[in-house]
């Protein structure tokens, strides 16, 4: 399995290894046969995308900063550029992570998402519009939309839990062979 060291950023890396640490980023790209990608969360989104045709993957952490990065565009023009995947071959699945119900922001970070003042985030609903606008079709985007911070039974929460929060792994294989 592949890793990275999560910084909360925009930056997309290529799995150029078999398994461990690849670097600091929060995202992660391949299409070598039998790359597992990982990433981990406790309220962020995982975005787990492939490419039906290629096999090419990508396993991707956003929060609120890489939202704003605009970090899965980024990963779908990698998977372009690198990998020849073709936008309307990409299928996403986004969640879960903290919901809108549960994710409010002060001003600083409500005007990175043109709001202003307290306001409610929808992390997903923003990550689900930046792939739409860079291509992806929406009918092949699965948004899983349950809230972490709610369900306490099921999912581990930082805003909840604070430094003692465990993280939840999301990982996406590509094919064995094409």
């Amino acid at each position: 399995m592949l890793s990275l060291k999560q910084i909360h950023s925009g930056l997309v890396l290529s799995a150029d290894r078999e398994f461990g640490c690849v670097g600091e980023g929060d995202a992660l790209i391949s299409d070598q046969p039998g790359r597992t990608l990982s990433i981990r969360t406790a309220d962020c989104l995982p975005i787990l995308l492939l490419d039906r045709r290629t096999g090419a993957v990508a396993a991707i952490h956003a929060g609120w900063r890489g939202t704003v990065a605009q970090i899965a565009p980024t990963a779908v023009h990698r998977m372009i550029e690198e990998f020849g995947s073709r936008r309307e071959e990409i299928i996403a699945a986004i969640g879960p992570g903290i919901g809108q119900c549960c994710y409010e922001v002060g001003d600083e970070v409500a005007r990175q998402f043109g709001e202003k003042g307290l306001c409610h985030l929808n992390l997903a609903e923003h990550n689900r519009r930046q792939l739409i606008e860079v291509g992806v079709s929406p009918v092949n985007i699965d948004v899983i939309s349950t809230c972490t911070f709610c369900n306490m039974e099921e999912f581990f929460s930082y805003r909840r839990d604070g430094e003692r929060a465990g993280r939840m792994i999301s990982y996406i294989q590509t094919p064995q062979a094409r």
